[in-house]
């Protein structure tokens, strides 16, 4: 696949409110393509993305929505040359790949998402895992994933998620859609056997219900957010047995269910 980028330079006009005058500069921008995913020859949803990390992304996305069950049942990933198609094949669940073109549901993104995993296997489970992070372990992370958002600090333009694995692996992702980085960041992670069973994830956008289902999708015990979450979200997180923290910023945090594997 050829490199595609995802930034430009674009002239714009500056005004200054103190001063009252007006300056010219160049601003760089993200650009987002329109991005084909094909499953088995047909093609089966468009995301409107980052072109960068495309083959994680369409596997993050399958897998979190329960059309592929297991990383093992790909046979094979490719990202055409102008990276605005990707083609996998893979053994598939048709029930929840029905529930793709069955009924919708427009999801509360910044980039409008769709989903059809709110129903079945999804809102039986529970995580019951015995992990524990300490407060300070908490607020190392934080500050580590505040200054790695350079693409952000460039552009203003991204969000950005980040898996804290075991033996500080560390993944990370961005995009346009606060979903799509989540997607992006699960499917590198399970494209490199990494087991997200005992990670945390961290966020830059608000939680709703849709990104605890995400989570909790591939067993995630702790998700952490410098926003806001929804009372959705909380319920969802509360059912899925998910640690869930919002607005860490600014020297504190809300810490919303199963705080106890949060160790003061």
């Amino acid at each position: 696949m050829k490199a595609k980028t995802f930034l430009a330079e674009i002239p714009c006009i500056v005004a200054y409110k103190d001063s009252n005058t007006f300056d010219t500069k160049k601003d760089i921008i993200i650009t987002e393509e329109r991005i084909a995913l094909y499953l088995n020859g047909t093609k089966i949803i468009s995301t409107m993305s980052i072109p960068i990390d495309q083959d994680a992304h369409a596997v993050g996305f399958l897998l979190s929505e329960g059309v592929i069950e297991k990383i093992e049942d790909i046979t094979n990933i490719h990202v055409s040359d102008d990276g605005l198609s990707v083609f996998i094949d893979s053994k598939i669940n048709e029930d929840n790949i029905s529930n793709l073109y069955h009924e919708k549901t427009l999801t509360s993104g910044c980039c409008v998402g769709v989903t059809g995993n709110f129903e079945g296997k999804i809102t039986e489970k529970f995580i019951s895992s015995q992990m524990k992070i300490s407060i300070n372990k908490i607020w190392k992370l934080i500050e580590e994933f505040d200054s790695s958002n350079e693409l952000f600090k460039l552009t203003g333009c991204v969000h950005q998620a980040v898996l804290c694995l075991e033996n500080n692996k560390y993944v990370k992702s961005e995009d346009v859609g606060r979903h799509n980085a989540i997607d992006k960041v699960v499917g590198k992670a399970k494209l490199n056997n990494l087991d997200t069973s005992s990670a945390i994830l961290l966020v830059s956008g608000r939680l709703s219900m849709e990104m605890i289902m995400k989570a909790g999708m591939h067993d995630i015990p702790i998700i952490i957010s410098r926003a806001a979450t929804t009372q959705l979200g909380i319920k969802t997180a509360q059912m899925l047995g998910i640690t869930l923290i919002g607005f860490a910023r600014d020297d504190k945090l809300n810490i919303y269910t199963h705080p106890a594997r949060i160790v003061l």
